[in-house]
């Protein structure tokens, strides 16, 4: 007897946003409406400002990537030049970036969210909300919440 096992992986857009707790969305997602009502009433300058600074800011993969990067050439490092035991840091690093490319989570993932760090998703939202009060989609004139409403449904 054969046993199959169907699992479909989440989307890759909203992957990490599905694995998060709740509360830590509601809390990054209000992070965002305080950014946003930082700029409600800015200049064209100071929204450009702000979109150029979002354009910097790491995204929850990228901070993973560079540390699973620097810990899997530590464990190779030190595997190499001290003990072959110091290789089960480079294949468990490997084993949870497997995990948050497929599923979205691995173990330091809800720290690294509860200190704030945003997806790439969540970023544009800010940015999209940021064009439309600017007034780069539209010539409505949206408030915090309804700009990023509109953004979210982009």
């Amino acid at each position: 007897m054969q046993i199959k096992i169907r699992y479909k992986l989440p989307p890759t857009t909203s992957r990490v946003e599905r694995s998060t707790r709740p509360a830590v969305t509601a809390e990054l997602r209000n992070g965002t409406i305080r950014n946003l009502n930082n700029y409600q009433y800015s200049s064209g300058g100071n929204i450009s400002a702000r979109i150029k600074h979002l354009n910097s800011e790491w995204d929850i993969d990228r901070v993973l990537e560079t540390n699973a990067a620097a810990l899997m050439l530590l464990g190779s490092l030190l595997g190499w030049k001290h003990s072959r035991s110091w290789l089960l840091l480079t294949g468990t690093v490997g084993a949870f970036l497997l995990l948050q490319a497929l599923l979205g989570w691995c173990p330091p993932m809800p720290f690294i969210r509860k200190m704030g760090v945003r997806t790439a998703e969540e970023i544009n939202r800010e940015k999209n909300a940021l064009k439309l009060m600017r007034g780069d989609f539209a010539l409505n004139n949206y408030s915090v919440r309804g700009a990023l409403a509109a953004a979210e449904k982009q």
